[in-house]
């Protein structure tokens, strides 16, 4: 049976990765981003009935993250439009031990809405497309909380979880932390890419301050650094968030991606490989 789905953050991470499954499964897919028609944008509520008119379901990404302030607003302004659309399953996802991000979560719980939370560790793909991706490149990777062991997740295997989820009442009112199958250190990290592409990347302890210097001499805006800060501080090496879990296998019966898999894998893209302009 076919619905019509709502996917917010819908060219994202994960968010695009949802949207090609429901349509390779016939599902009928709007997506929810500034350039779609309607639009939707988290800074401007206006519309939103509009692009919920006629939804039966929501997968919900919130950027650039559910800890940072304003978040919990948005999501309490976005639920009481979907209540009022007669959305009737929402999936939302969340980050692992991230305290804010539950503040969230309980007011998708809450709502009255048949849901589940899809709780991700950190994305591998984080070295590939996002904030990690330059220094790698450049060959020189520098980041605090160096001995923090992270159990990375792939964005295919959320993205399948979040999919399965969505279109299967079976999966209504649980939540699910996703993990990837092993631990790993920013070095270790380093060192699996620098194997897979046959470069010599050089991976540096470095405090946090002095990272947050860093960011900002590469005008990395404000509200970005305080959220790093906050992932350095209150996430990465807290206690119980270098738990693994079974929770892909159990929604999707194999096993999840490993990150040596994934590394090789992303290393036949040349995306590690590309050259820096030099800046005279």
């Amino acid at each position: 049976m076919k619905s019509n789905i709502l996917v917010i953050g819908g060219t994202g991470k994960t968010g695009r990765k949802v949207v090609e499954r429901l349509q390779d499964l016939q599902q009928n897919v709007r997506i929810g981003s500034r350039s779609a028609n309607p639009s939707f944008d988290w800074q401007d509520p206006t519309n939103w009935a509009e692009v919920l008119k006629g939804i039966d379901k929501v997968y919900i990404t919130f950027q650039p993250d559910l800890a940072v302030p304003g978040a919990l607003k948005a999501i309490e302004t976005l639920t009481h439009n979907m209540k009022n659309s007669d959305v009737k399953k929402v999936v939302l996802l969340s980050g692992k031990g991230e305290k804010e991000a539950e503040l969230c979560e309980q007011v998708i719980i809450h709502s009255g809405i048949d849901y589940s939370i899809v709780r991700a560790s950190w994305f591998m793909q984080n070295f590939s497309e996002s904030f990690f991706l330059d220094p790698i490149v450049a060959g020189q990777v520098a980041l605090p909380n160096a001995n923090a062991k992270v159990p990375y997740v792939s964005t295919d295997d959320i993205a399948e979880v979040a999919t399965k989820v969505l279109l299967d009442d079976k999966y209504n009112g649980q939540i699910y932390e996703l993990t990837g199958p092993r631990l790993l250190t920013f070095s270790e990290v380093v060192q699996e890419i620098s194997i897979a592409t046959g470069r010599d990347i050089q991976f540096t302890p470095i405090s946090l301050p002095a990272y947050s210097d860093v960011m900002r001499e590469h005008q990395v805006p404000e509200d970005f650094i305080w959220l790093i800060n906050y992932l350095f501080t209150e996430v990465l090496g807290v206690q119980g968030n270098d738990v693994i879990t079974d929770d892909v296998q159990r929604v999707l019966n194999r096993k999840p991606v490993d990150f040596s898999d994934f590394v090789m894998e992303t290393a036949k893209t040349g995306v590690w490989n590309q050259t820096i302009p030099q800046t005279v």
